[in-house]
């Protein structure tokens, strides 16, 4: 886990099937609050984004990345668990390699101690404010 007053460098994968996308689901406790992002997660010393990015999808729900193209960088400063957070985010636009993840509804996976989960969301659900989507700058990366 990150110590508290660090900088996290993250690198995440956009992936969308037509009007829709692949994240995880988040909740905080303390704001009893859901939230989305997208999949990945940090970039160990010694590795780039890009095969941070890879080598996350591996090991969280065994996939492999296809057709990688860099998004953008972004900065997310915010509130997790009653406790700030600062995080570099390296943005990258990918595919699944294999075409049954475009089938799943979808996949438990464990992160450290906890269970989470990835699923499909239609792009509109964060468009409209139904869902929360973060950072909510990313929605400018789906088209």
């Amino acid at each position: 886990m990150h110590k508290p007053g660090e900088i996290r460098v993250l690198a995440l994968g956009l992936i969308q099937d037509g009007n829709r996308i692949f994240i995880s689901e988040g909740y905080d406790p303390v704001k009893q609050q859901t939230f989305y992002r997208a999949m990945g997660g940090g970039v160990d010393f010694g590795e780039t984004s890009r095969e941070a990015l890879q080598r996350e999808f591996q090991e969280e729900i065994q996939a492999q990345l296809t057709n990688i193209r860099y998004l953008g960088c972004l900065e997310n400063l915010f509130t997790f668990n009653g406790k700030q957070g600062h995080e570099i985010l390296f943005v990258y636009k990918c595919d699944f390699v294999e075409p049954k993840f475009y089938q799943l509804e979808q996949i438990i996976f464990a992160e450290g101690e906890r269970q989470k989960k990835a699923l499909w969301v239609e792009i509109s659900r964060f468009k409209s404010g139904e869902l929360l989507l973060v950072p909510e700058q990313f929605l400018a990366y789906c088209d």
